[in-house]
């Protein structure tokens, strides 16, 4: 493993652990003002929305994704994995495709 690969393998390790760090609030239902759209909101829209629930969701679609991003950085700069990417990929496309249908259908985070 030359200097790229550790590097590599390192800023990998610190994406996964901000991405695990942002997710852990989320989880708890506060950190409201980290969701894109949310955040722009007046305080009369906010109402008619569940921020909470809205963030748990997030965390939970968050997590996964970070949970992910180390061992794709272990299989790829580590072994040479290159498939690994194309799995990485469906995984985040897959979940953020998920959680933009699910959000936007049958009004689940209104109030």
């Amino acid at each position: 493993m030359d200097i790229k690969d550790t590097l590599g393998l390192v800023i990998m390790g610190l994406v996964s652990l901000c991405l695990i760090g942002l997710a852990i609030p989320l989880l708890m239902g506060k950190g409201t003002w980290l969701i894109a759209g949310y955040n722009t909101m007046d305080s009369e829209e906010k109402k008619l929305y569940d921020g909470p629930a809205l963030a748990r969701f997030t965390g939970k679609i968050l997590l996964p994704i970070g949970l992910a991003t180390l061992p794709y950085g272990v299989g790829l700069f580590c072994f040479g994995l290159e498939w690994l990417t194309w799995l990485y990929l469906a995984i985040v496309i897959g979940l953020s495709v998920f959680a933009v249908i699910y959000c936007n259908t049958g009004n689940r985070f209104r109030k």
